[in-house]
């Protein structure tokens, strides 16, 4: 349902507007009591996370080609995957191409590597669905099915609400994070106070998340 009637697009707009004139560091320390603003689902304790949405990209480099037997128990899944993430909570939007997933999508010259876009609500949202669904099964055996990656190979980064990241955008978020490191522009999970669960997990930067 729209913002106080306002439709999404104009949202967007808006909080557009509030990252280009604001300092993203203004942003984060300013903290209203919880439930002062309806922009995210669920409470945070970051200022800029009741504002923005979660994006994130993720690439990985299968072992094997796509409909090699050896990576079937990962392609078989991934809708399966996919539709857990869609029906969980805060979950706001993917990147699909024709395939209904984005592994059609080239992001490298090499066709086996391959990559996710995805939009969540706030951290905790998209912690959750990383942790705690069947996502993590195929998370803890990812060394199966993916190459260990020489470079980072997951960022995160805020977004308006009613943004849709494109493919080139994301790749663009990831590659800075590569040269520059964690940053407001992209991030990994270190950056982020309000992300829990990955250090419960010791999450490591392998080869998939």
């Amino acid at each position: 349902m729209p913002l106080f009637g306002w439709p999404s697009r104009l949202w967007a707009q808006v909080f557009r507007l509030i990252q280009q004139y604001f300092p993203v560091s203004l942003i984060h320390s300013w903290n209203p009591a919880p439930g002062a603003l309806p922009f995210a689902t669920m409470p945070s304790t970051q200022g800029y996370s009741r504002l923005m949405h979660l994006a994130e990209i993720n690439i990985a480099r299968l072992k094997h080609d796509q409909d090699d037997p050896r990576v079937a128990p990962f392609m078989n899944n991934l809708e399966r995957v996919n539709g857990i993430a869609e029906r969980s909570a805060g979950f706001v939007w993917r990147f699909i191409d024709e395939t209904g997933n984005a592994t059609d999508t080239r992001v490298d010259p090499d066709p086996r590597v391959i990559a996710n876009v995805s939009v969540w609500a706030n951290v905790a949202a998209f912690e959750h669905f990383v942790w705690n669904t069947l996502h993590r099964q195929f998370y803890a055996n990812r060394d199966k099915w993916f190459e260990v990656m020489e470079s980072m190979h997951f960022a995160m980064w805020w977004v308006a609400p009613g943004t849709e990241p494109t493919m080139d955008d994301a790749m663009a978020r990831l590659e800075h994070l590569n040269a520059h490191g964690d940053s407001d522009h992209a991030f990994g999970w270190a950056h982020l106070r309000d992300a829990v669960r990955w250090r419960e997990a010791r999450c490591t930067p392998v080869a998939a998340e």
